[in-house]
């Protein structure tokens, strides 16, 4: 897939993702949501995906937002920034863009 396609893609999902920290605050379960993104991306925008990397140990902040790193299986890098919904760790898809 060409560097270009990549930029501005956005997929429309939601998605739960909730893991308890060791004390017991709730954080995103990033290895569930590498899977999500890696399968919306597939199915939404017919793109096989190499890897997703997302940050471990985010808290649960309804509104705010972090960036995963998505690698096609052709080398194409990108950034797929997440926001979460609420504090059940849902989860949108805000857009897939240029690897900042």
């Amino acid at each position: 897939m060409p560097k270009r396609a990549w930029a501005g893609a956005v997929i429309a999902s939601a998605l739960a993702v909730l893991a308890l920290a060791a004390c017991g605050d709730p954080v995103i379960d990033d290895d569930k949501a590498e899977d999500v993104v890696q399968a919306d991306l597939e199915r939404g925008l017919d793109v096989r995906v190499e890897s997703v990397e997302c940050p471990s140990g985010v808290d649960v902040e309804p509104g705010e937002t972090f960036e995963c790193d998505v690698t096609a299986a052709n080398g194409d890098m990108a950034t797929a920034t997440l926001k979460i919904r609420n504090e059940d760790a849902d989860l949108r898809f805000i857009e897939l863009g240029p690897q900042k």
